[in-house]
């Protein structure tokens, strides 16, 4: 089960490179380091057959967006694809830094190749949510799977997951808004909670182009346990994918405040409240606001507080010793005790 990979509520967290790597060896090999270092689980790349993929005429099609990297929407693809022989180097450096290797396939070819290299981890993307023939083949390599669920409906999203669960039961599903980038309004997240009541046997999950870090604390509040994010070197950078992804620091602090929030939610122990250091520094012990004799009866209007070099009876307290009688004399200012009270 995925559930193997988010023990005692641990958090699983993808840092999603995509191809922002733009066709760099050496800037793959950097998002590997730099993000395993701080914090991610599994670094994913993805992984095309462009001239399977794209038909010939879609290939050919000119490209003249700001961020092309050619001519031809092909030739574009082209740049920003990993080579094939670079994909082991890739792997053997997230197992040497601890991390899982992690890819999504875009076709048939892609998949057999990832199989072949013994990918630790197959992501399905939302653009291929209800493809069941491709569904079916990367459900049937037993591989672990990630599933995103963006601009699918229900019933694209259960034939999907049961046509998984029928051959894999290693499954995760990651709530998605597939809007690039998506504004903190447009998140959704309670959705994860509908996700986890439909599909109880399934690890949940987020994966959201937010370009802040509040969502991953969130979604874990509303019960993700794995966690995708974009990932860059330079938000600066050429390409779709860079404003909205996180750099390093951003992602050591989503990484973080994740792994903080189950430890933020247990009550104090009852029985440290009220001995906080700084109460015993500077926390105030009940006092006569005026002289008292024996057998005035505490008031509210003849008791304050005043700070000692040691606590007495604490002023919050009160309420313990209000309509007690006084045993013995006792001057303004000075500190009751509880063998003073009847």
């Amino acid at each position: 089960m995925f559930k193997e990979f988010v023990k005692n509520g641990d958090p699983f967290v993808i840092a999603e490179v995509g191809q922002n790597h733009q066709g760099s060896l050496e800037n793959a090999m950097r998002y590997i380091k730099i993000f395993a270092n701080e914090g991610a689980d599994a670094i994913k790349f993805q992984t095309r057959n462009n001239k399977y993929l794209f038909s010939e005429e879609a290939y050919a099609a000119p490209y003249t967006s700001e961020n092309a990297f050619a001519d031809t929407y092909g030739e574009h693809r082209e740049h920003l694809e990993l080579k094939i022989e670079w994909l082991p180097i890739l792997k053997d450096e997230c197992h040497k830094l601890g991390v899982k290797f992690m890819s999504t396939p875009f076709d048939e070819p892609s998949l057999d190749l990832l199989v072949k290299l013994d990918v630790d981890i197959l992501k399905i993307a939302s653009f291929d949510l209800g493809n069941l023939p491709l569904i079916s083949k990367i459900a049937d390599t037993k591989k672990p799977v990630v599933l995103s669920i963006g601009g699918g409906n229900v019933d694209q999203i259960k034939s999907s997951v049961n046509c998984i669960l029928e051959r894999n039961e290693n499954l995760s599903i990651l709530h998605c808004v597939s809007e690039y980038p998506c504004d903190y309004n447009r998140l959704g997240l309670e959705n994860i909670q509908k996700l986890i009541k439909e599909f109880p046997g399934c690890t949940i999950g987020s994966s959201d182009h937010f370009n802040g870090t509040l969502s991953g604390p969130i979604a874990y509040m509303m019960g993700a346990r794995v966690f995708e994010k974009h990932v860059t070197l330079n938000r600066a950078w050429k390409g779709t994918d860079h404003s909205f992804a996180l750099e390093q620091d951003g992602f050591r602090k989503f990484v973080r405040d994740i792994k903080r929030v189950r430890h933020m939610l247990p009550s104090k122990p009852k029985e440290e409240i009220g001995k906080e250091n700084v109460f015993k520094k500077l926390g105030k012990s009940i006092v006569p606001l005026v002289d008292l004799e024996a057998g005035d009866v505490l008031t509210l209007d003849n008791l304050s507080g005043k700070i000692f070099t040691k606590q007495y009876i604490p002023v919050r307290e009160s309420n313990e010793i209000i309509g007690k009688k006084m045993r013995r004399q006792l001057a303004k200012g000075e500190p009751i005790l509880p063998e003073d009270l009847v």
